[in-house]
């Protein structure tokens, strides 16, 4: 059967997804496509058509994904880190590759990809559901993946992960049992629902710098977060002491909305002086329901995840 390396690269987006759910990182994920594109195109000659060439690519990807988790070290959040902190705590860092990192919606969503499967793809990447999955065994985490994301059955998991249908049942079970006792759900709405009226208020809010106005789009269990730094904050209040004080700095901030991790999301510049532009400061993501914001993940590691999202790292002055 011939295959070329334009049909191979079809699958790029749905592989870099897969990729992104198992591993944490929109960085590491590229990388294992990459890996993948050449393992596949160096071992061709042993695609003899027995699975679709989808299958066999995902085969290669998750094997791929193996390799790397046997050396890292699962990637988390800073509210996994220990309990809420104060707007007086010190701030301490952990290096990039500690925490869980938001990814483009363009880079893991098929562009050829049919309504039910865009809505999947985009639920597949929250960051609630891909923090939930590093807290499992790669092997669950993988097989839970190719269970409810791509609808795989047990026997082609096991022909995947090679192991044996009852393993990967048994898998299955443990997998959605640990996810059940996060509350976390595949389907969950988030905030799609009255995603055109929050961001039109968010943003409003946001260039004003209505702190106000900001919290009082947010729930009163709603967290901030600052990756790489550990510290997270937790209600309304301490979230609007953060931003009229140590987070000041942020007003002035322009705000521009991008599709992240299938949320709410945008590109925050911070203010450079008068006339003088602004310079990319985090890429916000926020997750919630019913109109509510739950959290504000603020990823500060902006010269590695602008370029991602095909961002600029500076704006020129508003004319």
């Amino acid at each position: 059967m011939a295959i070329d390396v334009d049909q191979i690269e079809t699958h790029r987006a749905a592989l870099t997804g897969h990729c992104y759910r198992v591993l944490g990182s929109v960085g590491d994920a590229e990388d294992a496509v990459q890996e993948t594109m050449v393992r596949a195109w160096r071992n061709l000659d042993r695609f003899e058509g027995r699975s679709s060439l989808r299958t066999w690519l995902y085969r290669i990807a998750t094997n791929v994904c193996f390799d790397l988790l046997a050396s890292r070290r699962r990637r988390g959040r800073p509210m996994e880190e220990g309990p809420a902190g104060t707007v007086d705590d010190a701030l301490e860092e952990q290096p990039r590759a500690h925490w869980l990192e938001p990814v483009p919606d363009a880079l893991v969503v098929p562009a050829d990809a049919d309504p039910l499967e865009r809505t999947m793809m985009r639920q597949s990447v929250r960051l609630a559901f891909v923090a939930a999955l590093q807290h499992l065994p790669a092997r669950q985490r993988v097989a839970l993946l190719l269970a409810d994301v791509l609808g795989w059955s047990a026997a082609e998991i096991a022909d995947c992960i090679e192991a044996s249908v009852p393993a990967v049942n048994s898998a299955l079970q443990r997998a959605r049992a640990t996810l059940a006792a996060k509350d976390i759900a595949l389907t969950d709405e988030g905030l799609s629902d009255d995603a055109a009226t929050l961001v039109e208020k968010y943003v409003d809010a946001f260039h004003r710098y209505d702190v106000d106005a900001l919290v009082a789009l947010m729930r009163e269990d709603a967290v901030l977060s600052m990756p790489p730094y550990t510290l997270w904050l937790q209600g309304p209040d301490a979230i609007r002491h953060w931003l009229l004080g140590r987070g000041s700095g942020c007003r002035g901030s322009r705000v521009l909305p991008v599709e992240a991790n299938g949320s709410l999301a945008f590109a925050q510049y911070r203010a450079l002086g008068p006339g003088q532009g602004h310079r990319a400061w985090s890429l916000i993501v926020l997750e919630g329901a019913a109109g509510r914001i739950g959290a504000w993940n603020a990823f500060l590691d902006t010269e590695t995840l602008f370029p991602k999202f095909g961002l600029p790292l500076e704006l020129a002055p508003e004319s």
